[in-house]
């Protein structure tokens, strides 16, 4: 099935391309177009649109919070017979009625530059700089360390925690190198170890190395010495008490949900 979806937003539209992305998520086998949309605030760019909705009719994802071209989108929409949803709706109305006042109608008001904008802009940077083990005489200032074997998804979960805000470190567990002395001193971060397990390690190594052209046979990718890497990662992490998160069958999103979860429990303790 080929389906053509059309993504209207009068900001950058990144909340919309998040709940197309969802929504489509839970469908097999359709074979998706998308027409992507952003900064849509006049009547006269709305036309140019709508003209390409016509040749290439489809669904119609919008937030348009200017009630004039929200109005003209939909009733032609209606007049080509093709759905427009505006998914925000129901969860505004809801909290409108709860909280007892209207919506304020500001395109791109989520995106403001707030003190949380800076302060993540602030977490991904502090997460660039301390990648795979860097400037580990700082990693004092960060929210987060993630400790595990080399592989383990330590890198893009840092990155993805870094863009909800939290300054993330992390360090590869190598048998042969001992970590800093002052990882096992740490107040401030909170320190998680990620493990997996030796096939699905061993699977994603040669893929590292066959993309790098390098030979597959080596103890990086053996199964014993594989076993015993993670074992003595493992037993680091018990004698430490660090929490472990099996990432082998974990999406990066599901690990940093998990993560964030012990993070905020760690806090409410300390409160």
């Amino acid at each position: 099935m080929r389906l053509h979806l059309h993504l209207l937003s009068d900001s950058t539209g990144e909340t919309l391309e998040n709940i197309a992305k969802a929504a489509l998520a839970q469908f097999d086998g359709v074979e998706t177009l998308r027409h992507f949309w952003p900064m849509v605030r006049s009547q006269t760019h709305l036309e140019r649109i709508l003209q390409e909705i016509a040749h290439n009719p489809g669904i119609v994802l919008f937030t348009l919070v200017n009630a004039e071209v929200r109005k003209t989108l939909e009733a032609r929409c209606r007049a080509m017979g093709l759905p427009a949803v505006a998914p925000l709706d129901g969860v505004s109305h809801a909290l409108s009625s709860l909280l007892g006042q209207e919506a304020k109608a500001r395109p791109g008001r989520q995106h403001m530059l707030d003190a949380a904008y800076f302060a993540r802009v602030d977490a991904i940077q502090f997460t660039i700089a301390h990648d795979d083990g860097v400037l580990w005489e700082e990693w004092e200032e960060a929210d987060i360390l993630l400790a595990g074997v080399s592989r383990s998804s330590k890198t893009p979960t840092s990155i993805y925690l870094a863009n909800r805000g939290y300054k993330t470190a992390n360090i590869p567990i190598v048998v042969e190198s001992p970590p800093p002395t002052a990882l096992y001193s740490l107040k401030r971060p909170m320190i998680v170890g990620l493990t997996t397990s030796a096939d699905r390690l061993i699977q994603i190594r040669r893929n590292r190395l066959l993309s790098l052209n390098q030979a597959p046979d080596t103890d990086y990718v053996e199964q014993d010495s594989v076993a015993r890497e993670i074992a003595f990662a493992r037993r680091m992490f018990a004698d430490n008490g660090w929490p472990v998160i099996d990432v082998t069958r974990r999406s990066i999103e599901e690990t940093a949900a998990a993560i964030i979860t012990l993070y905020q429990e760690r806090k409410g303790d300390r409160s």
